[in-house]
């Protein structure tokens, strides 16, 4: 899965030299992000001075603000649709690296239960959830590098949280606190989702290999064999409908407190009127794409739970080939 790709003289410049470019693109990103919520502190302070003394700002002053935002999205938005269509082509080649690789060895492979299936689409599959799931993770710790230190500036004076008290700098450790217990909670909750997964893939790939098969055979495709495989497949989708249900009620309930958190963190600041408007956007902004980072495998569990599924099918291709 990753020797055919990584470690191949003929994939080299574009499994290192694309995963340079796609980390150079998120840093770009995460840059115009930053100037973005400075943008948002100037914006929000300057409403509050013109809503607070009549003509105190000119309209050329306000229209120089929304040029600003407009620039710094155009900016965003073509670097985001350059780096989207060059990881459809780095995600292709790895997949096509990976096919190759197992239809060299086919012979050996041919034997194992839902080949076919494993080298067209879970490799494809695999890939692209890893293109994915690897881009948010350097995604999310850029920010937070780069967002952690303007949370904690913008809170130095905020030491006076509900519940807690007297706390230094409490929007950057109530965020950290937060979400890792989000994390933590929510992964032995979905616990039980990966083995489910790949038993779903499993039952998929035997009801496919059997309609397969009686494409080509009168003799396959009996009416109970395809009742009890199907039977299979409802079973454990249904299984998966009910662990899924309880774990979405865990995922968007805290996903819901996360909104309400910021606000009411600032709410004794807020009262005393220590902050602007302008500054309490900058900080609001600055705890949710904090918050956003942490909640990564939070927010990219199913996914993860996807790709362990796969990961075992194809490593099944590994251990053979070994």
């Amino acid at each position: 899965m990753f020797k055919s790709y990584f470690f191949s003289k003929h994939w080299l410049f574009w499994s290192w030299g694309g995963a340079l470019f796609i980390l150079f693109g998120s840093w770009l990103q995460v840059e115009i992000d930053v100037r973005i919520n400075e943008w948002f502190g100037q914006f929000y302070n300057t409403i509050q001075k013109a809503l607070t003394t009549a003509n105190s700002i000119s309209i050329d002053s306000y229209y120089r603000l929304l040029l600003d935002i407009f620039i710094l999205a155009g900016q965003f938005v073509f670097i985001a649709v350059i780096l989207n269509f060059f990881a459809k082509h780095w995600v292709f080649r790895w997949r096509q690296a990976m096919t190759l690789y197992f239809i060299e060895h086919w012979q050996e492979l041919r034997h194992i239960e839902g080949a076919s299936q494993r080298v067209q689409e879970d490799t494809k599959r695999f890939a692209t959830i890893m293109e994915s799931l690897g881009a948010h993770l350097v995604e999310s710790v850029m920010v937070l590098l780069a967002f952690i230190p303007i949370l904690w500036q913008l809170s130095g004076s905020i030491n006076e949280v509900p519940i807690l008290g007297h706390l230094d700098h409490a929007p950057v450790f109530v965020t950290i606190f937060f979400a890792l217990f989000g994390t933590i909670a929510l992964g032995l909750i979905g616990f039980k989702l990966p083995g489910l997964e790949f038993n779903n893939q499993r039952v998929e790939a035997a009801f496919r290999k059997e309609l397969v098969i009686a494409e080509d055979s009168a003799h396959r495709g009996e009416l109970s064999v395809m009742n009890s495989l199907f039977t299979e497949v409802r079973t454990n989708y249904f299984r998966l409908f009910f662990h899924y249900l309880y774990f979405d009620v865990a995922k968007f309930s805290y996903l819901q407190i996360g909104v309400i958190i910021p606000y009411l963190l600032l709410a004794p600041t807020i009262v005393a009127g220590l902050i602007t408007l302008g500054v309490m956007q900058q900080i609001i902004r600055a705890f949710y794409r904090v918050l956003d980072s942490f909640q990564f495998l939070v927010k990219s569990w199913p996914t993860i739970v996807e790709l362990i599924s796969v990961y075992k099918r194809l490593q099944t291709f590994s251990n053979t080939l070994k």
